[in-house]
């Protein structure tokens, strides 16, 4: 099943993702610094949410409290839900 993710508190506005079975795909960042995302993107792709989760919940970019991995662990969390 698709998400979509209205991201709040980094450069990326919004991200999207596949999960099927607590598997990640396809996640696409819409925003941001494309190179890093790009990357992002690549290492998660098919990558289990829970694995996902614990690696890039709580990553914070430049005291903001959060950043684009760790908005992206919020909503695979919720999207879990």
């Amino acid at each position: 099943m698709r998400y979509n993710y209205k991201m709040r508190g980094t450069c990326a506005t919004e991200v999207s993702f596949d999960l099927n079975e607590g598997v990640v795909s396809d996640v696409r960042f819409t925003r941001g610094c494309n190179g890093n995302l790009q990357a992002v993107a690549a290492l998660t792709e098919g990558m289990t949410a829970e694995r996902l989760e614990s690696l890039l919940g709580g990553i914070d970019c430049d005291g903001r409290g959060t950043s684009c991995p760790d908005q992206l662990a919020q909503a695979v969390r919720k999207a879990r839900v």
